[in-house]
């Protein structure tokens, strides 16, 4: 395991290492502070062959916080900010945003949006490899030898005259050098592949009120956009289940389109069930689909929060209630979640007021806060390490 994760140091009573004075790396980094990992026991230790989670936090924009989070179920320690003090010649650490988070193939990918970059670092060591340099990127999937990214394109800008076709950048994760691009739709965001295929989400975020509708199809072997499936308005996150199905949410226009999920068969090439429930993040464990939202309603200007579990093979509301023992009221902001694929225990992240540090929730499988910690910034995407 990640060697600053391993380090045994001793607990306060309060069960919070001790580590409040900044470190100055003089040799490394002249002038520059560096806030120091922070390290606290929660949970259970566990011994499966699931040894960890990352957990990346957006950081606001324009504030260059995004910081790189790791809970270790060995020893049941949460280290904050461990990218600094793995990669302390890093001049900027993380960079500004971070938008996606995966491991593939021993390496773990930070899509870091408006630093425009996909930072590669070691799993276990969370050591810097190198960087893809990706304008307004998004996110990240993996297939064979190579990654695919989605991209806006264009700087970040809510001016829908300045908007530009989205693309697709497909890189060599052996080499890490883009070897193509494909163009879809507008401000293109979550993707998947599927027998052969990449399906790639249009949102058309900047174009509102006329946000995109489609999911670009793209052939992997010619790497061209080959059709584009109509689903909603404001397409986001996308996931495919035990069946092959693709399941992407809208997150519809604020106003009068609500937000809903949907279902794709892609070997039909179309929508073939709706669900009526906004999706901010979700995740698929067996025949089951988790999501929290925290949707705006402009109609009556507030948060709707809500959260689900849908059994994808009967394409049905399970439950909407998997929180079941009244904290959900400890959450202000659901934003991202996670379900572990062996115990099912639900991650649930709080990005409290976007401003401030947010928080991360662990629920048993049935619904019961077992621990909660302090994160970074808008805590949103989790990924799991294998031993």
């Amino acid at each position: 395991m990640i060697a600053l994760v391993h380090r045994l140091l001793s607990l306060s009573a309060s069960g919070l290492i001790s580590l409040s004075v900044a470190i100055l790396f003089s040799g490394c980094r002249q002038n520059v502070i560096i806030i120091p990992t922070e390290e606290e026991q929660h949970g259970e230790k566990q011994n499966t062959e699931i040894a960890g989670f990352y957990l990346l936090n957006e950081g606001n924009m324009g504030s260059n916080k995004s910081t790189l989070d790791y809970y270790d179920y060995t020893t049941a320690i949460y280290s904050r900010n461990i990218y600094a003090e793995a990669n302390p010649n890093v001049p900027k650490e993380l960079g500004d945003v971070g938008n996606d988070l995966k491991i593939y193939g021993g390496r773990l990918y930070a899509v870091i949006n408006c630093s425009n970059k996909v930072e590669v670092l070691d799993a276990r060591t969370c050591k810097r490899i190198g960087q893809v340099d990706i304008s307004n990127c998004r996110y990240i999937t993996f297939d064979g030898k190579y990654a695919y990214v989605s991209s806006y394109a264009g700087p970040v800008s809510l001016d829908a005259s300045h908007a530009q076709i989205g693309y697709v950048a497909r890189f060599d994760t052996a080499t890490l050098q883009i070897d193509a691009t494909c163009l879809v739709g507008y401000q293109p965001d979550e993707l998947a592949v599927v027998d052969g295929q990449l399906y790639v989400a249009n949102s058309g975020g900047y174009m509102a009120p006329d946000y995109d509708s489609t999911v670009s199809v793209i052939d992997r072997t010619t790497f061209k956009e080959k059709r584009r499936i109509v689903v909603a308005k404001n397409l986001w996150r996308v996931r495919t289940d035990s069946q092959g199905l693709l399941w992407v949410s809208s997150r519809g226009d604020y106003y009068d389109t609500p937000a809903k999920l949907y279902c794709i068969d892609p070997a039909a090439g179309s929508v073939i069930d709706s669900i009526s429930i906004a999706v901010s993040a979700m995740d698929i464990v067996g025949d089951s689909l988790y999501a929290c939202a925290t949707a705006w309603d402009y109609i009556n200007y507030k948060d709707v929060v809500t959260y689900s579990i849908i059994n994808t093979r009967t394409r049905e509301v399970v439950s909407t209630r998997f929180i079941t023992d009244g904290t959900e009221t400890q959450i202000q902001k659901p934003y991202g979640i996670k379900v572990h694929p062996l115990t099912r225990d639900i991650y649930v992240t709080d990005a409290k007021n976007y401003v401030n540090p947010g928080q991360l929730h662990c629920y048993s499988s049935d619904g019961v806060l077992q621990w909660s910690v302090r994160t970074g910034d808008i805590p949103a995407q989790i990924t799991f390490l294998t031993k």
